[in-house]
C-alpha cells in the first residue's frame, strides 16, 4: 500500500510504499487483547503484601485458659480471626508476568500497525528533526498538524534534537523502532513513523 510522506510543516515529502504484511492486515481484537493484556501484566510491580499471623506484632502467649471458659480454644491473639491478627492467605510480593510467544508478540505489533493504518491515525513523516531543539518550534508544528496525543516511532536511535524539543510536551511521546509497542500505539491517537522507522520496523517484523 501506497501513503503519502510528508514534513513538520505540513507540506508534501512524497510517497513510500508500506508492506501489505505489517500494514494492510485486517486488525483481530483478541490477538491484540492478549499482547496488551502479556504488556500491562509483565509491568505489574507485584509489590503487594499482607503481615500473616507469623509476623503479626502481639504476644504469643495463650491469651486464656484451654478448659472452663464456655468460649473457644484459642493459642494467641495473632490468629487470623482476632482484630489485629495475620491475614490468611493474604498477597505476598509475587511477578505477575506470563508468556507469550516471541511469534505471537510480532503478530500483534503487525495488528496494531494495520489498525492505525486502517483508522487513518498513520503519519509518515520524512525525518524527526527539529532546530536548534526549540519546544517552541515543535509544539506550534505539532497544532498545525493537529496533533494532539501523538506517539512518533523513529529509526535505531531517535534524533537528538527532536527528542530534546519533545520533552516537555505533554502532547508527543517518542520511541525508538526498537522500543515500538502494541499498548504504546493502540494508546496514541497518532502514529508518526519516520521514513527511518518505517524501515526499521519493517525489517525487525518481516
Amino acid at each position: 500500500m501506497k501513503t503519502d510522506v510528508i514534513n513538520l510543516e505540513a507540506g508534501s515529502a512524497g510517497s513510500i510504499e508500506l508492506s501489505d504484511d505489517i500494514f494492510g492486515l485486517e486488525p483481530r481484537a483478541d490477538i491484540l487483547h492478549r499482547v496488551v493484556r502479556y504488556q500491562l501484566a509483565k509491568r505489574q510491580q507485584g509489590t503487594h503484601k499482607v503481615k500473616t499471623r507469623s509476623e503479626t506484632s502481639y504476644s504469643t502467649k495463650k491469651i486464656y485458659r484451654q478448659k472452663g471458659t464456655g468460649g473457644a480454644r484459642h493459642g494467641d491473639r495473632n490468629a487470623p480471626i482476632f482484630r489485629k491478627g495475620g491475614v490468611y492467605k493474604g498477597p505476598t510480593p509475587r511477578s505477575h508476568a506470563h508468556d507469550l510467544p516471541k511469534k505471537f508478540r510480532a503478530l500483534g505489533l503487525k495488528h496494531a500497525l494495520s489498525a492505525k493504518a486502517g483508522a487513518g491515525e498513520l503519519v509518515v513523516l520524512e525525518n524527526a528533526d527539529v532546530a536548534n531543539g526549540k519546544t517552541k518550534v515543535l509544539a506550534d508544528a505539532m497544532k498545525k498538524l493537529g496533533w494532539k496525543k501523538a506517539l512518533l516511532i523513529d529509526g535505531a536511535e531517535v534524533n537528538e534534537n527532536f527528542a530534546m524539543a519533545a520533552r516537555n510536551l505533554d502532547g508527543i511521546d517518542v520511541l525508538p523502532s526498537i522500543g515500538a509497542n502494541v499498548y504504546d500505539i493502540l494508546k496514541s491517537r497518532t502514529l508518526v513513523l519516520t521514513k527511518a522507522g518505517v524501515e526499521a520496523l519493517e525489517a525487525r517484523l518481516k
